[in-house]
């Protein structure tokens, strides 16, 4: 079964014991069990010690089954490709999280016209004026 329709099929949230997940995914429970042990599934446990997948879990088990089945990805690489993900997440949520600070921060502060938007502030040096074309062109003249 291909993985949209298994999205298709689970429109309620929830949580879903392991037999039901084998059954949606078209895989053995043996399977969840190892990508358990692997530390790639990380289902929540009953008092009775039961597993129960949540949507997130499922989203996650949808990329693993998308690695190991479209692109013939082993487990170690399952792996690694999780945790390059998370950091990925991790380093655009800061990224983000500086982004509103500049923001908030540093955009609010008050400016001068023409420095209005720059974040280093810009400095007015005086410049004297070169020597008109004549006084150039005398010099010129002179070196000759």
């Amino acid at each position: 079964m291909e993985l949209a329709v298994t999205m298709a099929k689970r429109k309620s949230k929830g949580s879903y014991v392991i037999s039901t997940v084998a059954e949606m995914y078209e895989i053995h429970p043996q399977t969840l069990r190892l990508y358990e042990r692997e530390g790639l599934l990380k289902p929540s446990r009953t008092e009775g010690n039961t597993r129960l997948y949540t949507d997130e879990d499922l989203e996650r088990l949808e990329v693993i089954l998308s690695l190991a089945r479209e692109l013939g990805v082993n487990i170690s690489g399952i792996a690694i490709i999780l945790q390059m993900r998370e950091r990925m997440a991790e380093m655009q949520r800061q990224m983000q999280d500086f982004v509103n600070f500049v923001g908030t921060h540093v955009m609010s502060r008050t400016v001068p016209d023409a420095a209005r938007g720059a974040l280093v502030p810009i400095r007015r040096v005086p410049v004297t004026p070169l020597a008109s074309a004549s006084s150039s062109s005398s010099i010129r003249e002179r070196k000759r």
